[in-house]
């Protein structure tokens, strides 16, 4: 059964989210809310009954881990986690809606590597900077031909072609059993080490950049590029080898500009 409504979210549209992905249909039914003011009136908007107005709400919040609508005597509205929902719907669906132009996605840690090899190949390419799982999101949805990911761990599962472009070192800063962890980079081959080792340890938050690391007065695990980009050498805790990781290019396009992004990427990181 398709809605039948005046919501304005194209019914094809889906969003990957942190526990699961929003349907179409559930992005349509917090719409309604939204336009509606209750979930009643958001019923009949839908040409549905309440009950199954409820059911799409309520997968969405498990989906994003996170309450969308709030209800009360005098109706329902989007909380302001429902409402940042629906403007990356909105956005995103005016991005599909726009000629499409070749996306490509890494974290900070191959950031500059990808910022001197994209000119090269096309400067018109649009590169999308977030971590790991955000960037995979993106590529299977469709919005980016390819993604190089550093932690290999994420592609044990992944049916998308991937290869190797070369290796990275981390260091382990040990400043005691209390850690962060760094939002970027093969965090969990860091921390499966130290599992493996039998190093008591506790995980105390998770930070963005390299400077709230060094101030955070815990243990970190960092890749090295980072440090060296700011000119920073730190002696490891751990043989780095034995933090050694794979970085991988993962794609879903057979355009010949990622081929030549991902045959550039390796020839640098060979270096």
């Amino acid at each position: 059964m398709e809605f039948q409504s005046g919501v304005r979210l194209d019914p094809n549209l889906s969003l990957e989210c942190d526990h699961g992905v929003i349907t179409a249909r559930q992005l349509q039914a917090l719409e309604a809310v939204a336009e509606a003011g209750s979930i009643n009136a958001a019923a009949e908007l839908l040409s549905v009954k309440p009950p199954v107005l409820f059911r799409h709400i309520r997968s969405a919040e498990s989906a994003t881990g996170a309450s969308l609508v709030i209800s009360s005597k005098t109706g329902s509205v989007l909380s302001a986690d429902g409402r940042r929902l629906l403007d990356r719907a909105r956005i995103l669906e005016e991005r599909l809606r726009e000629p499409p132009v070749l996306a490509v996605a890494c974290s900070p840690v191959t950031e500059e590597l990808m910022m001197a090899v994209i000119p090269r190949v096309d400067p018109d390419i649009e590169l999308v900077i977030s971590h790991d799982r955000h960037n995979l999101g993106l590529l299977r949805q469709g919005l980016a031909a390819m993604a190089v990911i550093d932690d290999p761990f994420l592609l044990m599962d992944s049916d998308l072609p991937a290869e190797e472009l070369g290796q990275m070192d981390m260091v382990h800063v040990d400043r005691g059993s209390r850690y962060v962890r760094h939002r970027y980079g093969a965090q969990r081959i860091a921390f499966r080490h130290l599992e493996m080792t039998g190093q008591d340890h506790t995980v105390e938050g998770e930070l963005l950049s390299v400077n709230d690391l060094l101030e955070s007065g815990r243990s970190f695990f960092i890749d090295e590029i980072l440090l060296l980009r700011k000119g920073i050498r730190m002696h490891s805790s751990t043989e780095p080898r034995l933090l050694r990781h794979s970085v991988m290019a993962v794609r879903n396009s057979e355009d010949p500009r990622v081929l030549s992004i991902i045959r550039e990427l390796r020839e640098r990181m060979s270096k």
